[in-house]
């Protein structure tokens, strides 16, 4: 397992590193430049819209449901594992450079809500399909057919090795066994995997038949479960990081104080362990990457779907998904790890990080913080399962040209790979999930720099037409 670890992070190393970063960076300033501050300057409106929908809009799902299932695939456990995992590889500092990431991301994700509407299509069963693969080739051009199938590969890579599957029940399963079997009493030994405990075991196969329960419904159900799900986790999650922060309201500004120093001097506020600024920059993007999706083309394909006559509406109401996610829980989820200093304790790993926050910043009884804290992860990692099942069989029908007949034959593979996903380690799950999110991250680019005149375009010609309409 060492010399498949080292591998991966070679592999990492030189395609998640700091070309990608850039990429990702520079894509997010270009557009914020290009567009005025949008994200800024309409945030307030973006908000109103997300909870009001369009009476007279064409397509499946409202645009709340759609936010709800892009949100499904992004508030998951890299809210609650991937803060914890980035500042204890980045030091504290990695949260300042993942919100900074999210601010620039919050334009991509604009870019990528607009464009997904604009050049959306309807099948012959009256389903709209949109997404990176559509845009770049109905706005790019049929010769850069090649790149949407590309964007079309990495996508069904991500969903079944990365974001979708591996990371997610590995988040589940180790949070069910840190509650119910923390001193591993229930084991059961498997051979040439190695001992797991029975609650590992269990728990898989309670969400591998859930999802296959789920997955047989399509978008709509998919849509209704995240519909229910999402704001009411995500509220509770919340709610409790708040009283969290409000009982130890006196340590947050030492905490913004590390988070900031160690931004941009990490062996200041690590002791060394973190020795450079590219390290926490690094670990702080490509989590907010992994957690907000900003600039992965994934989001675009549920928006796609919305009920909505406006690409520029639309595009406002995704970003709200990269504020909410990013700005608001993963904030949250930082300061409480490191202003109970979590962060700094040795031997914790993955989730036991935020349970220790938890445990120890919170006026109730550990065992109820930690319950509570592995049902939210437990539902967020879940509708973040069937989140990324709907991108990627879409991901798959386009490319295979609109044929249906292998997205029964994913799914199977789907569930197979999150029955297995416990049985990876931590570090590999991880490093997975961050290659596939690069190589899927690079087309997309290509197409928003691409297609940014267009983007502009339709922003000035919709925010005129509404300034004229109100004059009159």
């Amino acid at each position: 397992m060492e010399a498949f670890n080292e591998v991966l992070q070679k592999i990492y190393d030189m395609i998640s590193g700091v070309p990608l970063i850039i990429l990702i960076l520079f894509g997010g300033i270009f557009l914020t430049i290009r567009l005025g501050g949008v994200q800024i300057r309409k945030l307030p409106l973006a908000l109103r819209w997300m909870i009001q929908n369009e009476e007279d809009g064409t397509g499946e799902i409202s645009s709340f449901g759609a936010l709800c299932t892009a949100l499904s695939a992004t508030i998951g456990t890299g809210n609650i594992v991937g803060v914890a995992t980035a500042i204890a590889a980045g030091g504290p500092g990695a949260l300042l450079w993942m919100e900074i990431a999210a601010l620039f991301g919050m334009a991509t994700k604009y870019a990528e809500g607009l464009l997904a509407v604009k050049y959306r299509v309807v099948d012959k069963d009256n389903h709209s399909l949109g997404g990176p693969f559509y845009y770049i080739e109905h706005g790019m051009g049929k010769k850069w057919r090649w790149l949407a199938k590309l964007f079309a590969f990495f996508g069904v890579c991500v969903g079944l090795f990365g974001i979708g599957t591996f990371s997610q029940v590995n988040g589940i399963s180790s949070a069910v066994k840190n509650f119910f079997d923390p001193s591993m009493s229930w084991t059961v030994d498997i051979p040439g995997i190695g001992t797991y405990s029975w609650t590992v075991i269990i728990a898989s196969l309670v969400i591998s038949v859930c999802t296959a329960l789920v997955l047989i419904g399509g978008v709509k159900r998919i849509s209704k479960v995240s519909e229910m799900v999402v704001p009411f986790m995500a509220g509770i999650y919340i709610l409790f990081c708040l009283v969290l922060l409000i009982c130890n309201i006196r340590a947050i500004p030492t905490a913004v104080s590390i988070i900031v120093k160690g931004a941009f001097n990490p062996a200041a506020v690590t002791g060394g362990l973190v020795g450079t600024m590219m390290i926490a920059v690094q670990k702080g993007v490509a989590r907010g990457i992994f957690s907000n999706e900003a600039g992965l083309g994934s989001a675009p394909i549920a928006a796609a779907a919305a009920k909505t006559r406006e690409p520029v509406r639309q595009g406002l109401v995704s970003m709200t998904g990269t504020f909410i996610d990013t700005i608001i829980i993963c904030t949250m989820t930082g300061l409480s790890i490191v202003l109970t200093g979590a962060w700094k304790v040795e031997g914790l790993e993955g989730v036991e990080v935020t349970t220790y926050a938890f445990n120890s910043g919170l006026p109730i009884p550990a065992g109820a913080s930690s319950f509570v804290l592995m049902l939210c992860l437990v539902f967020f990692a879940f509708t973040t399962i069937l989140g990324w099942n709907y991108y990627s069989e879409r991901c798959l029908e386009y490319l295979f040209d609109g044929e249906r007949k292998y997205i029964k034959v994913f799914r199977w593979l789907y569930i197979l790979a999150v029955f297995i996903g416990p049985y990876m380690t931590v570090t590999a799950v991880w490093t997975i999930a961050d290659i596939f999110n690069s190589l899927m991250a690079i087309p997309n680019m290509i197409a928003l720099f691409a297609l940014s005149g267009i983007v502009v375009k339709e922003t000035k010609d919709f925010f005129q037409k509404r300034a004229s309409a109100k004059e009159k």
